[in-house]
């Protein structure tokens, strides 16, 4: 957020009647715990009462007066380990969250912003937490609203939620790439900007809102041309990483991902190919690189990754590793199915992105994924398969 929308939020969040389940005030630092429990407690509270977030703010006193804090988390450990990222190792599951630290007229101030949960309740090391009031308690106690937060959905599918609203249509054709969304559907561009837009609505990748448009999640993480551009998505891109080693003892390249899923989807696979080991081998008198793994089964196994992983397990997104032995692909949350079913049903997490993602030629939807996989695989003579490469958190 920028400065003036941080202040905004903070004179916003202080004109409470008081505080509640979603918002909490605290002038300074008292302990680690303390601010773990009150994460848990806002994101269940903010599930319950439909808010997108909740918020817990340092430099407020208890009559909600802006005073200022001492304390500043984003510099703040718990022995040798950041506080951010010490919070999010003992928080389940991994909602996003975020700190803010601000000057307000003069006054230091300090904000965790905390996705609400849905479906879920968020604990904070192995217990999940609630505001009564402006109290904190243990969830366990009030079984109703426990209840409330497993029986909670999300309101709307991930890729109809909107990942950038009130923008125009400069704005739209700036961020996504739009010449690519036609080159990969074999039509040809239009020769105007209002038939652009009407191909992009009729795909559900932006919508139309009161004051000019608004880019869809599905229109982002597929088409975007940067999806930093997107503050919401930007922890989703695809990271590749390449050690030395069968170990994660030293790291060779880091490479996150920059485009939208299906635009950049055949340079993230050249890209891994060509951080794969190779053999030499004599075609027609020809010297050629044959990559030890196949291609084939390289694009199935990402495609895979990308199209049916949990987007509301914030804060992670598909993640490539490289080793001297071996590749792991893995992506957030657990399989619909059971892993020994992969060859004979189908079932996506993600309706409209796969079938756009069909549409577009980057997967078949009907199952046949990881048939062809493990046909490739024995073909090279490469050992089975391990499956059970999703990550839970």
């Amino acid at each position: 957020m920028k400065e003036l929308e941080l202040h905004k939020l903070l004179e916003q969040l202080t004109v409470q009647p008081k505080e509640n389940e979603w918002v909490e005030f605290k002038l300074n630092f008292h302990s680690n715990d303390e601010i773990g429990e009150s994460l848990s407690a806002l994101s269940n509270g903010a599930c319950i009462k439909n808010k997108k977030h909740g918020y817990l703010i340092f430099g407020v006193n208890d009559d909600q007066n802006i005073i200022g804090t001492t304390f500043k988390p984003k510099h703040h450990k718990k022995g040798n380990e950041e506080l951010e990222h010490w919070i999010t190792q003992r928080l389940s599951p991994k909602v996003d969250f975020s700190i803010y630290e601000f000057d307000y007229l003069g006054k230091n101030i300090a904000i965790f912003e905390i996705q609400a949960t849905t479906n879920q309740p968020v604990e904070f090391a192995h217990n999940a937490y609630i505001r009564i009031g402006s109290i904190t308690r243990k969830l366990n106690e009030f079984p109703a609203k426990a209840r409330a937060i497993w029986n909670k959905g999300p309101e709307l599918p991930f890729e109809k939620e909107l990942a950038l609203k009130d923008i125009q249509a400069d704005d739209v054709i700036r961020l996504l790439d739009t010449q690519n969304f036609f080159d990969m559907l074999h039509l040809p561009y239009p020769t105007d900007r209002a038939a652009v837009i009407e191909r992009l609505l009729s795909k559900k990748l932006i919508s139309k809102t009161k004051v000019g448009f608004a880019i869809t999640n599905l229109g982002a993480i597929l088409f975007a041309k940067d999806i930093n551009d997107f503050e919401s998505l930007a922890r989703k891109a695809t990271r590749v990483i390449v050690y030395q080693g069968k170990n994660k003892l030293k790291t060779i390249k880091d490479q996150p991902g920059k485009k939208g899923y299906a635009v950049g989807f055949q340079n993230l696979v050249d890209f891994v190919n060509n951080q794969l080991p190779s053999n030499e081998a004599i075609e027609s008198a020809i010297r050629k690189q044959v990559s030890l793994y196949p291609e084939l089964a390289i694009r199935e196994l990402v495609a895979n990754a990308l199209i049916h992983q949990d987007f509301l397990i914030t804060g992670t997104g598909p993640m490539i590793e490289i080793f001297s032995d071996r590749i792991e692909i893995t992506s957030p949350g657990l399989p619909l199915i059971t892993t020994v079913r992969f060859i004979d049903e189908y079932q996506s997490r993600n309706e409209s992105l796969a079938s756009l993602m069909r549409e577009l030629g980057i997967c078949e939807e009907k199952g046949s994924g990881i048939d062809k996989v493990v046909a490739s695989c024995e073909l090279h003579q490469l050992p089975a398969l391990n499956l059970p490469r999703y990550s839970g958190q």
